[in-house]
């Protein structure tokens, strides 16, 4: 049995407009554009990483902006929230900037003794930051937002599931064990210092998620690249049915679909974003992994990749692609 797993390794969401979304994540919440490249499985759509000054595991949010997508539907069988880490008195320098800000946001509630910021990114992906007093100092970026309120990557996600499926009991087996629980949640924690959590949420009533622009494509988990193969393994004793380990350049992952329909995939912290670019250099040309270099003319010819992506500018898009209704990314989509 592979040891138990720490953390989220990162969060891979669905967007429409590449300038747009770059605008929205560094600009309004201040984290760093780490790693500009494409989806692998469908090079003709960006592939977007923001995190921590040095793309941090457990910091990075990443997207494919498929251009002019239509909008998915936030639901049963997705993660339907992601949950960012904030110290406890940043509270109201948040709620500040978000209404100077024109951020789509609700006023700040308490949820398990933390208190906890609903708000929405311009495609309506529902987010939240959570203060916390053991809130680390992290490594935040040199950007728009003062480094004693940054984001200090993930706090965790809620997953929704329309039954009380064997989730649970899978995130007990990748080392989540329940701590909190209310009407209709029930918290997962992992072990170790990082205290990430996945909140599970079961409504037989709530419609079917469906994918699109502001919904999440799946959820990274960390894993050692000693015992990955060991969690492809215990993935098939679980009854799923996990994807060989494929090689992203930047971590070895596999994918996995829950039973309530969520996709879950199985990262490995190394090498990391630093294996192809200086951390003083992150995220500002596009990258391609080696076995994708020999498409370069055809990624640009899709692309049109952007030099210095500025808040005030979305990149040129077209020739981006078809749009997103002819089906989303695979399950083996990214990373």
């Amino acid at each position: 049995m592979p040891a138990d797993i720490p953390g989220i390794h990162h969060v891979t969401a669905i967007a429409s407009d590449p300038g747009r979304n770059y605008a929205f994540y560094t600009e309004r919440l201040g984290l760093r554009l780490v790693k500009r490249s494409v989806n692998q499985d469908d090079v003709s759509v960006y592939h977007l990483f923001y995190g921590d000054r040095s793309g941090t595991p457990g910091t990075s949010m990443t997207f494919f902006p498929y251009t002019d997508a239509s909008n998915g539907r936030v639901g049963t069988g997705q993660a339907s929230t992601v949950q960012f880490l904030i110290p406890e008195d940043s509270v109201e320098y948040w709620v500040d900037r978000f209404e100077s800000d024109g951020v789509d946001a609700d006023e700040p509630r308490e949820r398990f003794d933390d208190t906890v910021i609903p708000f929405r990114d311009p495609e309506g992906l529902p987010l939240e930051l959570v203060a916390r007093t053991d809130a680390p100092a992290g490594d935040p970026p040199d950007g728009t937002v003062p480094a004693e309120h940054a984001i200090r990557g993930f706090f965790g996600v809620t997953l929704s599931l329309s039954t009380a499926s064997q989730t649970g009991n899978l995130l007990k087996t990748m080392g989540f064990q329940p701590t909190r629980s209310s009407k209709d949640r029930q918290r997962f924690e992992a072990g170790g210092d990082l205290g990430y959590v996945v909140d599970v949420l079961v409504d037989p009533e709530a419609p079917q998620g469906e994918p699109g622009a502001g919904t999440v494509h799946h959820v990274a988990f960390q894993v050692s690249d000693a015992e990955q193969a060991q969690w492809h393994d215990t993935l098939v004793d679980r009854g799923l049915r996990p994807t060989q380990i494929i090689d992203r350049k930047w971590f070895k992952s596999i994918y996995a679909r829950t039973d309530g329909g969520v996709l879950l995939e199985f990262a490995t912290k190394s090498p990391g974003y630093t294996v192809d670019e200086d951390v003083d250099e992150l995220g500002e040309r596009l990258v391609l992994p080696e076995w994708l270099e020999d498409r370069r003319d055809e990624v640009n010819r899709y692309n049109n990749p952007y030099d210095s992506p500025r808040p005030s500018e979305s990149p040129r898009t077209e020739g981006a692609g078809p749009r997103l209704s002819r089906g989303p990314p695979r399950a083996t989509a990214g990373a």
